[in-house]
């Protein structure tokens, strides 16, 4: 099968090399002409994987006018360029193509699941069908082969099943669910909860707090998830609990990684000065904070994220306000 990854970076790459390994031409393309050079000609993508061997297979290219004719095309780019990469292949694709999400977040203006952005933005004859493809994943373990479970997740299962089918290996294994609204929270919200965990390492607050933390904000996952239209059972999944652990602990985690340096540094400062990098979490922040006070849902570690990071607040500060909050029950109803 001839398959299209628009995104050079880490995780297109990680997962074109998967498609090689299965077996079929995937063709990379990417703004970044270095990185293309890079993967075509010398078979590695130096500036994420230094000292990585990719499949011959893959090629790239810089020209977006080539995945014309692909049977699939895998969007591998940050969650703020999906919806402007969508309208662009309103002008390239020639037939109706299954596209495959692999972000994890939410437009930073409507604020709408990735899902949504791209049926509303592709042309109907031109969209076979979306499906996220995520799940707990470091593209720096999928790339060396590691082995690694996520889910294809659509409502039509029979297209969840082809992206099953095309990306399954023997270290690649991919389950299918139809939750959309579940699982896209739910990968989307861990982002957030990620950067309160690199915070209190920072802060250097131990492994009890983060236990807690994890599994609070299992909680705030799932409570805003099944507000939205969501299945609890899928918080329990790969694109729930797989998810947040994976993000929360890993050392290749971005969000992480900026949580680390925001509560070493008590303050959001030097990572708003110094950051290069997308770091999904940062915006999803923003939005969830937003949404949850529309809707009148309790998430309170999303909300003293949200002020670390917008409102200058104190990360020291942040954690002591969550200690102290209204004692409750862990299972009363409106705290699930």
């Amino acid at each position: 099968m001839n398959i299209g990854i628009i995104g050079s970076g880490s995780w297109g790459t990680a997962l074109a090399n998967v498609l090689a390994d299965n077996r079929h031409q995937p063709l990379i393309y990417g703004k970044d002409l270095d990185e293309v050079v890079d993967i075509s000609r010398y078979h590695q993508n130096e500036k994420f994987f230094p000292n990585v061997r990719l499949n011959d297979q893959i090629m790239a290219t810089g020209d977006m006018k080539r995945m014309a004719d692909c049977d699939m095309i895998v969007l591998a780019v940050p969650t703020a360029a999906v919806e402007s990469v969508c309208l662009q292949l309103n002008e390239i694709l020639k037939k109706p193509t299954i596209i495959v999400n692999v972000a994890k977040g939410f437009h930073p203006v409507s604020h709408k699941r990735l899902s949504e952005v791209i049926t509303e933005t592709v042309s109907s004859d031109l969209l076979k069908d979306v499906v996220s493809l995520i799940g707990p994943s470091h593209a720096e373990e999928v790339v060396v082969r590691l082995m690694t479970s996520i889910n294809a997740v659509c409502e039509n299962e029979a297209s969840a099943k082809v992206v099953q089918e095309t990306f399954s290996n023997n270290y690649f294994r991919v389950y299918t669910t139809t939750d959309v609204i579940g699982a896209e929270v739910g990968v989307g919200i861990k982002n957030i909860i990620a950067i309160a965990s690199g915070i209190l390492s920072g802060l250097g607050l131990g492994d009890n707090a983060r236990a807690a933390l994890m599994t609070r904000g299992l909680a705030e996952m799932s409570r805003y998830g099944v507000a939205m239209g969501g299945k609890s059972e899928t918080y329990l999944g790969l694109t729930g609990v797989g998810d947040l652990i994976v993000t929360c602990t890993s050392v290749h985690s971005r969000n992480y990684q900026a949580g680390l340096i925001i509560g070493k540094a008590n303050s959001a400062k030097p990572f708003w000065d110094n950051n290069t990098k997308t770091v999904e979490g940062v915006k999803a922040a923003k939005v969830i904070y937003e949404e949850s006070v529309r809707l009148n849902i309790s998430m309170p570690i999303t909300e003293q994220v949200y002020k670390i990071l917008y409102e200058e607040a104190k990360p020291s500060e942040a954690a002591v306000n969550l200690m102290q909050r209204e004692l409750k029950s862990e299972f009363q109803e409106e705290n699930i």
